[in-house]
């Protein structure tokens, strides 16, 4: 099988960003496609100016260079500038180098992921060609410029007219897509309840699994002290700053923060002067092992929708229970028996929950010894196999049309 995905960004060592899980994902999966026997190419949005075609692990990745104002995921920009940024980019109908692709590469299938700098126009090119489209939900995008349905410090819901204005060209794309998968059941129903998709007949859930090798989960230390751990983004919407508030409530001899991921000198003066007296340490970008070696007790904190967090699956495979709140996918994992507790995403609601945690360290090692005899059957060679049997019907079908 041949397949061409498309995807926002797609790490590579001469364009190495790296902004959440999505682009993470989207490589994990190419590769094991490849290991699997697929032939595969990718499509990436230029980072970089003049940015050449680069082959990693077996699989060539090419960029499209934006008809825009300043390339995507590069410094931070005004909001007038982003704002720009967004109007020009719903209006971009053309990307030359993923049409330029599918007729030499001949691809079987179209799989398209985060849109972000190339827009729906690769959906067009594959459409235009005849070419089966399946596109998976990360963010979104087909809803609000943002990606992300959060505003003014909370999740949306409901479309403000400028986002349905920005966004009407995505929406009317949609009808050209073969199928739609969501990382999590909740971010396919939002979308849904929106009107979108309505066509569609092949509409899946394909949720996260780890690619960590699975450990045998550790006992907590014999140190009061809890090791609470954040890894991820750093923004408004993941709750970084709810979680700091939170620790700032808490007796700063209890709990040691251990935050994971790019945290600038204002970001971590912010934090710190959020939580005072608390003890907080800051990784940087990290291998997860590195991560997970280092805490007792991952915290999920989102205050938007989060579509399906990769960290809930690799808490999982390092042994590790997680204290999330109820938004997005994570409520999802619980329910099909990932190891963590719900909570509310508010600062007080927080520390109450980690106060009750200290409370119950038996309840802590029973979890943990609870996770060190489970063994999931669900893996990222799970994840795979369903990708593949859903590609293969679409190509099937394709075939026999």
């Amino acid at each position: 099988m041949k397949v061409l995905v498309t995807s926002s960004l797609y790490p590579t060592p001469k364009a190495s960003k790296v902004v959440g899980g999505a682009e993470i994902f989207v490589r994990r999966l190419v590769e094991s496609l490849v290991e699997r026997g697929d032939k595969i190419e990718v499509v990436r949005a230029a980072s970089l100016p003049d940015q050449k075609a680069e082959r990693h692990n077996d699989v060539d990745v090419y960029s499209a260079p934006s008809r825009n104002i300043y390339l995507p995921f590069t410094e931070q920009r005004s909001a007038p500038a982003r704002g720009v940024w967004h109007a020009i980019e719903d209006w971009q109908r053309t990307v030359d180098v993923v049409g330029a692709r599918i007729d030499a590469f001949k691809p079987d299938l179209l799989h398209s992921n985060n849109l972000s700098g190339l827009t729906t126009a690769v959906w067009k090119a594959a459409f235009d060609r005849g070419v089966p489209i399946a596109h998976t939900l990360h963010d979104y995008y087909l809803t609000c410029p943002r990606c992300s349905r959060f505003s003014n410090g909370r999740a949306c819901k409901h479309t403000c007219f400028s986002c349905k204005l920005l966004t009407i060209n995505r929406r009317r794309a949609t009808g050209q897509l073969s199928a739609v998968i969501g990382v999590s059941q909740r971010i396919l129903d939002i979308h849904t309840e929106l009107g979108l998709f309505a066509d569609i007949q092949t509409r899946a859930v394909i949720r996260h699994a780890s690619a960590l090798p699975p450990v045998a989960p550790s006992t907590l230390p014999p140190s009061n002290i809890l090791r609470l751990g954040f890894i991820g983004r750093l923004t408004e919407e993941k709750g970084i700053y709810n979680l700091a508030k939170a620790v700032g409530m808490l007796p700063p001899s209890s709990v040691r923060l251990v935050i994971a991921g790019h945290a600038g000198d204002e970001m971590r003066r912010e934090l710190r002067e959020l939580a005072p007296r608390a003890t907080i340490e800051f990784l940087g970008f990290v291998a997860p092992e590195k991560f997970y070696e280092q805490i007792d007790i991952v915290v999920i904190p989102p205050i938007w929708e989060e579509p399906g967090p990769i960290v809930v699956a690799d808490a999982g495979a390092a042994g590790k229970p997680f204290l999330g709140t109820r938004f997005g996918g994570i409520p999802e994992a619980v329910a099909r028996g990932a190891m963590g507790w719900l909570t509310e995403p508010d600062p007080q609601s927080l520390a109450d929950s980690i106060r009750q945690l200290l409370s119950k360290p038996d309840e802590i090692a029973a979890m943990v010894k609870q996770m060190s005899l489970q063994t999931s059957p669900y893996t990222f060679a799970s994840v795979v196999d369903e990708y593949r049997h859903l590609f293969e019907g679409l190509v099937a079908g394709r075939q026999s049309a």
